[in-house]
């Protein structure tokens, strides 16, 4: 009898256990099911964080060689448990999570092997333990404070049904790049409140003077808030020390709806420590270590000078599909009109000297004009119209590759517009050293104007400051002088806008900024706004002006049949076009000068600036300029 009751107990715990096979654990697995759970990751899942539904996410993080993640944070009160243990598929980690509160925010930080506590590489948004304190509300309102006690380092912020954008232009271009009027401009000393909030209020200003694109330096995430932002950690988060997303698209916006491309500066030579693609792989702090997929161990420029942060590896698969889903992030979601990238002679890993002529990476490159025209054709792929502009600054036969290929390069001619408004001429290697020849991209044999020649930068001491300091003097007649030295500058713009191409304006240069750069290089310098109600700076602001709707309007400033004669202290550029032509002239020394001038044709010509009528009789007539003074006459 026992056993009949035992038989009879064994079936029916048999049953109780076969009652929900699908969600019993115990339960062998029938014929058709795997013996282990299916972790590979779900299709349509991309590297980062991506929403599923109002109330759902799916994370994906690439981690070759890792052996465990897990997800942390505000929503399972930041618990390490099963249920927010990532699947592991091959070199990524996934985990789908759901339950959440539509539009709320959530902190949240992926738990490596254990001891690596990171944020999504591609976060779009951060929290930040040391710097987010201290953003003003004016700047970021209700930013949701960091998880103090609860976890330490970078996390990221997630949300689901976030409210899209309406953007007011929905596709915009610039209409001639060879027209284009760069401004610069470090949001946190354009204007006092250092937000890109305050300076959209400034667009009106940039479009009177004639600006049709404006390049911000870098804005995605870089450590600490106060920054040129050349130290970047996460690439595809705006920097919250500026404002918000919507405050950065309805700034990208405005600029559309006035006329302006906006170019993101973008650093992909390098990166700092905080950046969890360094932080995942790194021997000690911030140097990454063998096996990082991103990243060289150490620079492949042995000038200690040329080295910051961790060394991208351009030649690697996975940087260049980082690099790829960088632009197009900031092209897809905030519609950057395309990309300043700094320091690309650093984009490859052929090896540069400590010290000599080739230790700023000046020779010619293969691998990096082969790793440039890639990122380039992807850009191009994803927007045909984008502009990719590099800080290059290499062997001219380098450049002239790229140029010729399509992509825009910065010319620097800093020096020698300098040289010419202080009223110094000496040669200098052959060449007196106020010569600005180099603005021409036809001197250096290039078949495209893609040449972006600026006299200042963020880079480069103030032009103002150097010639009230150091400016010459020749009897009564004082560059140190305020109106002396402004008025040269003025002179110093209309030549640099007279030559065919891309220019660019570094922010306050239109007014005369004057503050020294290098006494505290990186430091904030003082906003001068009221520059503007000075009448001998709004001069300036006024020539800038001039030139900028000259060069929009008139067609002999865009043309290719132009000749320069920029070696002397008296300069000039003769420009011919079927739709008039142009004979720009400009006395750089600190003495009157008789100056033979040559005119594309006989017959009436009117000054610019004037006004006045002035009858050429001969190809070349002379001419007595007094110093500082120019003059630009056209014939149409």
């Amino acid at each position: 009898m026992k056993y009949l009751v035992l038989f009879g107990w064994v079936l029916a715990l048999f049953f109780a256990c076969s009652d929900d096979k699908e969600n019993d654990p115990i339960v062998p697995p029938g014929p058709d099911e795997p013996e282990t759970p299916d972790t590979s990751i779900p299709s349509g899942l991309r590297d980062g964080i991506n929403q599923l539904s109002d109330d759902s996410l799916a994370f994906v993080l690439f981690a070759p060689k890792k052996s465990q993640v897990y997800l942390i944070g505000d929503f399972n009160d930041w618990s390490i448990s099963n249920a927010y243990k990532m699947q592991k598929d091959g070199d990524r980690f996934w985990l789908k999570i759901g339950g959440l509160q539509k539009g709320k925010e959530y902190i949240c930080q992926y738990l490596i092997d254990g001891s690596i506590r990171v944020a999504d590489p591609y976060a779009d948004k951060i929290s930040d333990p040391w710097n987010d304190a201290s953003i003003p509300a004016s700047a970021y309102p209700d930013l949701i404070a960091y998880p103090s006690g609860k976890t330490t380092e970078i996390a990221m912020v997630v949300s689901t049904g976030r409210t899209e954008y309406p953007w007011s232009v929905a596709n915009f271009r610039i209409d001639d790049v060879k027209d284009m009027v760069i401004y610069e401009i470090l949001l946190r000393d354009f204007t006092s409140a250092g937000t890109i909030k305050a300076a959209r209020e400034k667009i009106p200003y940039l479009k009177e003077l004639g600006v049709n694109a404006v390049e911000l330096m870098p804005f995605n995430e870089f450590e600490g808030n106060d920054s040129w932002g050349y130290n970047p950690s996460f690439y595809f988060a705006p920097d919250k020390a500026y404002g918000t997303a919507d405050d950065y698209k309805a700034f990208i916006d405005e600029c559309h709806r006035n006329g302006m491309a906006v170019i993101m500066d973008m650093v992909l030579n390098h990166s700092y420590g905080q950046s969890p693609l360094v932080r995942m792989y790194q021997d000690g702090v911030a140097k990454p270590s063998a096996d990082n997929p991103w990243y060289n161990q150490k620079s492949n420029f042995a000038n200690p000078d040329a080295q910051w942060g961790a060394d991208f590896n351009h030649e690697s698969q996975y940087t260049k599909k980082l690099v790829d889903s960088i632009c197009a992030h900031w092209m897809k979601y905030y519609k950057v009109d395309g990309f300043r990238f700094d320091f690309t002679k650093g984009f490859s890993n052929t090896p540069y000297p400590a010290s000599g002529n080739d230790s700023w990476g000046n020779p010619y490159d293969a691998a990096r004009i082969r790793n440039l025209k890639r990122i380039y054709d992807e850009i191009k792929r994803r927007n045909p119209d984008a502009l990719m502009i590099c800080e290059h600054l290499s062997d001219n036969d380098e450049e002239k590759e790229l140029a010729d290929y399509g992509l825009l390069l910065w010319g620097n001619i800093n020096y020698n517009f300098n040289e010419a408004t202080m009223g110094f001429h000496e040669f200098e290697n052959g060449r007196r050293k106020s010569d600005i020849h180099w603005a021409s991209y036809k001197e250096r044999g290039w078949s495209k104007p893609n040449l972006i020649a600026y006299m200042e930068s963020h880079d480069e001491e103030r032009i103002m400051y150097k010639n009230l300091t150091y400016g010459n003097v020749a009897g009564n007649y004082n560059v140190k002088q305020l109106n002396t030295s402004l008025e040269r500058v003025g002179a110093a713009a209309v030549m640099l806008m007279s030559f065919p191409g891309p220019k660019m304006i570094w922010q306050f240069g239109e007014l005369g900024y004057d503050y020294q750069l290098n006494d505290d290089r990186l430091a904030k310098k003082p906003v001068r706004w009221d520059y503007y109600n000075v009448p001998e700076r709004k001069a300036l602001y006024d020539v800038f002006t001039a030139m900028n709707r000259l060069r929009h309007s008139y067609p002999a400033f865009s043309t290719s049949d132009y000749t320069i004669s920029v070696g002397e202290p008296v300069k000039q550029i003769l420009l011919k076009s079927s739709g008039g032509d142009a004979c720009v002239i400009a006395n750089f020394d600190v003495v009157p000068v008789n100056a033979n001038i040559n005119f594309s044709k006989t017959g009436t010509w009117k000054e610019y600036f004037t006004n006045h009528t002035f009858t050429v009789t001969a190809a070349s007539m002379s001419m007595e300029l007094q110093p500082g003074e120019y003059r630009v006459y056209l014939n149409d």
